[in-house]
């Protein structure tokens, strides 16, 4: 399968439908470096939204009254602005969603992040890819586990997942390997049992597909096994997932404000509705609705088995 942007090739054309969800990449520095990790963030990654730029992100979210923004990065907490953020995207009423590693809550300078978090009200969804420490350290780094598991506590201390709070913390389960995630219901069952004992609470689980791109791809290649998992997710196609594909109601933003059709594409720096990658300052006012979706064979990541989203399986009940 050559690579396009024409979605013939694929499927049938992806359009959109109006615009629920700003998802807003703040930069690629993390403090950990995932192999499974579509953005290849790390520790030695400098690249970060400024300032002038998240101005113009909360000028967009105002003027156009959108109903969520996502916040991803890297680790998106250690842009300096961050907070600013959120709190003015609170402030105007925007709900707000904060994609956590849980480790960055014991980072130095963000010992009060969690209280900030919940005195905005933002809901947390926290990558947790194993309720086991050796599949976690193998994915995420050694001690990744431990200090994951008091991401949580420190979470719950505030009130996430409490249903008095009203404070909303999803854990992220990725596979380890090339394979599609199991039934979610399933797997949130086994996660509750393995935490129960720890006295972790969170509200729900979200399973995704790990995304054949930048280093998982490289880790695929290494191992020989990159040819066997883009066949394993084109033979798995749903053609009912192109329905509920996040793209179609999502916009995506890189670190220098430039926009894309979902996170995925951004990081192959494949341009919006394939007619070039447009700034946020000047997409104010533009009708999205109907444009074209711009995909290529990665797609069929999120179109596979129950299908996949930032918001989990597409489909939860087959």
């Amino acid at each position: 399968m050559g690579s396009t942007t024409d979605s013939n090739f694929l499927f049938s054309k992806i359009s959109r439908t109006s615009l629920k969800t700003l998802q807003v990449n703040l930069g690629y520095k993390c403090n950990q470096a995932c192999s499974h990790c579509h953005v290849d963030a790390g520790p030695k990654r400098t690249e970060e939204m400024s300032k002038e730029t998240i101005e113009g992100v909360l000028d967009f979210v105002r003027r156009e009254k959108i109903g969520e923004l996502d916040i991803t990065g890297g680790a998106p907490e250690l842009n300096p602005n961050f907070r600013y953020l959120v709190s003015q995207a609170t402030l105007s009423g925007t709900r707000v969603i904060d994609r956590c590693n849980l480790t960055v809550l014991s980072e130095p300078g963000q010992m009060t992040l969690a209280s900030f978090l919940a005195e905005c009200e933002v809901k947390v969804i926290a990558s947790m890819p194993c309720y086991s420490s050796a599949n976690v350290d193998r994915q995420r780094g050694r001690g990744v586990f431990e200090k994951s598991v008091e991401g949580i506590r420190i979470l719950n201390s505030v009130g996430y997942a409490d249903p008095a709070s009203g404070l909303v913390l999803d854990l992220v389960y990725n596979p380890i390997g090339p394979i599609l995630p199991p039934h979610p219901s399933v797997l949130e069952k086994d996660y509750r049992d393995n935490f129960s004992a720890m006295d972790l609470q969170f509200n729900s689980l979200i399973t995704m597909t790990n995304m054949p791109i930048k280093r998982f791809k490289k880790e695929l290649i290494r191992d020989g096994n990159l040819v066997t998992y883009l066949r394993l997710l084109t033979e798995n196609f749903e053609s009912s997932n192109l329905n509920n594909v996040m793209c179609r109601s999502t916009l995506s933003v890189d670190w220098q404000g430039h926009v894309y059709d979902c996170d995925f594409n951004q990081m192959l720096g494949i341009k919006a509705g394939n007619k070039g990658i447009r700034s946020i300052s000047e997409i104010f006012s533009v009708d999205l609705e109907g444009e074209v979706i711009a995909s290529d064979t990665h797609c069929y990541g999120c179109l596979a088995g129950r299908g996949s989203s930032c918001g989990g399986a597409l489909n939860k009940l087959t």
